[in-house]
């Protein structure tokens, strides 16, 4: 009995946090993607789904990725651009946090594929 209503009263105290939580007028704003969508819609756009199957392409692409991941001076949204690789060229696209990430990762691109095969159309996120 003594749990069961120790239960009852953490059930309560948690229940009344809860509520509290849910009273406050702030709201999380949800991230406004439409122009990227648009973008990605359009007719040369490439995306990650375009990825060659190709060995050397995707082969092209894992050493890349290695690159970027292995830089621990990069941050984790660099980390993730989209490395997409077709018939040796290779496009970069996603966010990075600055100017200083997209060139880094341009750099580490083009010691892989090659100079004038990596198109860099990462973008650099908007400080606040």
């Amino acid at each position: 009995m003594k749990h069961l209503g120790l239960t009852l009263v953490l059930s309560s105290a948690l229940f009344g946090l809860s509520g509290v939580a849910m009273a406050q007028d702030t709201k999380p704003i949800a991230p406004d993607n439409s122009a990227i969508n648009v973008r990605d819609r359009a007719p040369d756009a490439m995306t990650a789904g375009q990825q060659s199957n190709a060995s050397s392409d995707v082969e092209l692409t894992r050493e890349i990725r290695r690159a970027v991941v292995k830089d621990d001076s990069l941050s984790m949204m660099a980390h993730n651009v989209k490395i997409i690789s077709t018939g040796g060229n290779v496009i970069l696209r996603g966010p990075v946090k600055t100017e200083q990430e997209k060139t880094v990762i341009a750099s580490k691109a083009q010691a892989v594929a090659g100079v004038g095969k990596v198109d860099n159309q990462l973008e650099v996120e908007a400080q606040n």
